[in-house]
């Protein structure tokens, strides 16, 4: 017996599909069977399996432990939860060998997929591509693994709560916080969360729903943030914090409803951290602000500019014992006093832990940092032959000027006006461009060489597309 999956599936971190069309439960079985039999012949034992608020989230479930027992791996189901709550399973228990999480992420209600951790480690790029030759061969391990429940519930949020230890309770009660769930798969820990922090909280949209009734939950678009923008300013709290739709990915909006955006958040979180772990590295994103990158020296960290893409992050970080990293996308990863990976709801009660330790509101973090102009993340699209064949292209022709770039990952150049990047997307036909500046008028001639190296290699930027 053998399986084919559908060429769009199988992504560079992840898998993830359209329900019906590209994506359905013999996928989910074959992805069982591949993965299962890779962690049996590497000497794993048990997998913890959870899923999201997604209404195919239980028929994938059911047709993923099909696979993985027949694999003769046992199985630890967990229940409907955030992402974050399937790692922590994952990483807290001994016998756990490895893990799987159902969830569609950020993506339209009619999407689904699989994040994926093994022994430890994220299961991305090579991974994948492995588990789909192994689908085409048949080439599968056959067993009869057997299947419990098991409750992380509390101990997970028991095991959040902790980052607020040691804290004076008094500055914490005065807080006064908001959060939006988006009707993810984060709500549940949330209420139970919210209920047991100090000070006054007030929540939106904590029941799950795959369908998304209120805003898409994607907390880096900010239109998405406009509902808890509105209960910020309206309850005068101190500031909001918004979930993705499977709670691995933080937004935040500070009390004058500003916008506090991924590298901005790593920002604080970096003061905070490096107050008491002078010299450590943290690790940002290539499409981070400068300002982040020099507040990290400031502070007595060496900051480590990195790839895109949130298992590319871990990796560097379990290389470099980095204890902080984060992406624009509102990844935030934690191995200080944490296990390194990214929960947007750990972020969320980090973020209190921080606001208290600096000894400042944060509103005024975010007043106090550089007022740079930048463009959003551009996003359009290219044809898939064309996406690394151009950043090449201009790659060789900013290399054979005077231009100051880095190539870690696309092409970042530095000029006296400020920076600005061009990457190809790991899972989609896009191409990635930014830009950021200190004036308009400068980031308007950045962005004017950014379409000057496009029109080279025959492409311009198109309407803007979503992750």
């Amino acid at each position: 017996m053998s399986h084919r999956f559908h060429s769009t599936i199988l992504r560079e971190y992840d898998i993830r599909g359209i329900i019906g069309e590209t994506l359905g439960a013999e996928d989910a079985r074959a992805i069982g069977r591949g993965f299962g039999s890779m962690l049996a012949e590497a000497g794993g034992k048990k997998v913890a399996v959870g899923y999201d608020g997604r209404v195919s989230s239980p028929m994938l479930e059911h047709a993923l432990i099909e696979g993985l027992t027949a694999s003769g791996i046992d199985v630890a189901r967990v229940g409907m939860g955030a992402t974050p709550m399937l790692y922590y399973a994952e990483a807290s228990a001994e016998d756990i060998d490895g893990g799987i999480q159902i969830t569609g992420s950020h993506n339209p209600a009619n999407y689904n997929g699989f994040k994926m951790v093994f022994q430890g480690r994220p299961f991305f790029g090579a991974d994948i591509q492995e588990l789909g030759r192994r689908a085409a061969a048949g080439e599968w391990i056959d067993g009869a693994g057997v299947v419990e429940e098991r409750d992380v519930f509390d101990a997970y949020i028991d095991r959040m709560l902790e980052a607020l230890d040691g804290i004076d309770t008094a500055v914490l009660d005065r807080l006064k916080v908001g959060w939006d769930a988006g009707n993810g798969a984060a709500g549940p820990a949330l209420e139970r969360l919210a209920a047991r922090l100090p000070g006054e909280h007030h929540l939106l949209y904590t029941d799950v729903d795959g369908d998304f009734p209120n805003h898409h939950p994607d907390p880096t678009v900010e239109e998405n943030l406009e509902d808890l923008r509105a209960l910020v300013v309206e309850k005068s709290l101190d500031f909001g914090v918004a979930f993705d739709g499977d709670g691995d990915r933080i937004g935040a909006i500070d009390g004058e409803g500003r916008v506090i955006w991924g590298d901005q958040l790593l920002m604080v979180y970096a003061e905070d951290l490096l107050a008491r772990r002078k010299g450590v590295t943290i690790i940002a994103d290539v499409k981070a602000s400068r300002a982040l990158f020099d507040h990290v020296a400031a502070h007595g960290g060496k900051p480590l500019m990195w790839k895109t893409g949130h298992s590319l992050i871990k990796s560097k970080m379990k290389e470099t014992g980095s204890p902080l990293a984060g992406e624009m996308s509102g990844h935030v990863f934690f191995a200080d006093e944490y296990y390194g990976y990214d929960d947007a709801l750990y972020a969320g009660v980090r973020l209190i832990a921080a606001a208290a330790r600096i000894g400042k509101s944060v509103t005024e973090l975010r007043s106090a940092m550089p007022p740079m102009v930048n463009t959003p993340e551009m996003r359009f699209q290219v044809d898939e032959s064309r996406k690394f064949a151009a950043i090449e292209e201009i790659a060789a022709r900013i290399a054979a000027s005077d231009a100051v770039a880095d190539t870690t990952d696309g092409v970042r150049v530095t000029t006296d006006d400020g920076w600005w990047l061009l990457r190809a997307s790991n899972t989609q036909d896009v191409l990635v461009a930014r830009a950021e500046s200190e004036s308009q008028e400068g980031l308007d001639r950045l962005v004017a060489q950014i379409d000057e190296q496009l029109a080279a290699s025959g492409l311009e930027r198109g309407e803007s597309v979503g992750h």
